[in-house]
């Protein structure tokens, strides 16, 4: 039976004042969101060091505010080494990660602007961007990890800020993909019908869409904390599995 099917919001979003862009066909590049604290050296990615997923060595300053260029991000998830981090132990919109076991799936959603002619349309959408099966966790990290541990997570963003402020070893859990993790090659649109279709609210109940809230609003709204949308072993719920992961694989491998 498929593993369970978590859902993570990530990425640059209205608080920013920016996004990460979709283009007509489908494909997008990811911004991440700033680190906090600022790192420095060797340890920090840039927003000016972020390259593009199509196009080798592009960068992709022309989606990112200027003041940005040398601000360091918290590049998570990181889609080289298919690794994810959060502070779960501190994090009350993260502590339902903990629940993670190998053969789940943690999908990543993002808020993406779409861009026309070389600029932002200022409409926003969510999007799924890829997601991890979940094969390794790295749990409460309070020291510097072991060597193979470095090797396998030594690229996530946590271990990274805990390199460059031992302070920083400050309890984050990180979450390893296996190698049938993927980042999309087009992003898959998350819609009042596949939010229908494949979710419910932590109570069971389906998506409320009342109360004059744009689509846009309610998904955020949903989607705001990181849980288990999806349990494929409980009564009722395979359906909603199949629907959702059809609907992945419709707009994903989309042409």
């Amino acid at each position: 039976m498929p593993g369970r099917i978590f859902l993570a919001n990530v990425g640059a979003n209205a608080v920013h004042r920016f996004s990460s862009p979709i283009f007509a066909d489908g494909t997008f590049e990811f911004l991440p969101i700033p680190e906090e604290p600022q790192i420095d050296g060797s340890h920090a990615v840039r927003y000016q060091d972020l390259r593009s997923h199509y196009q080798h060595g592009k960068d992709l300053k022309e989606h990112i505010p200027k003041r940005l260029w040398k601000v360091s991000t918290h590049n998570d998830p990181e889609f080289e080494t298919f690794t994810y981090g959060d502070n779960c132990e501190a994090n009350a919109r993260a502590a339902s990660l903990k629940r993670l076991e190998p053969g789940d799936f943690l999908f990543f959603i993002v808020r993406l602007v779409r861009w026309t002619a070389g600029s932002s349309t200022g409409d926003h959408g969510f999007y799924l961007v890829g997601y991890l099966e979940i094969e390794d966790v790295l749990r409460d990290v309070r020291a510097r990890p072991s060597a193979g541990e470095m090797a396998r997570f030594g690229a996530n963003a946590h271990i990274r800020r805990g390199l460059w402020d031992s302070d920083l070893w400050d309890g984050f859990w990180v979450f390893g993909g296996s190698r049938n993790s993927r980042r999309f090659h087009h992003a898959v649109p998350v819609t009042r019908d596949l939010a229908q279709g494949a979710f419910r609210s932590a109570d069971g109940s389906p998506w409320r869409w009342d109360g004059g809230r744009t689509d846009l609003q309610v998904i955020g709204s949903y989607t705001r904390s990181c849980r288990c949308v999806i349990d494929p072993g409980l009564d009722g719920n395979e359906q909603r599995a199949t629907f959702f992961w059809d609907w992945v694989g419709r707009y994903s491998e989309a042409q």
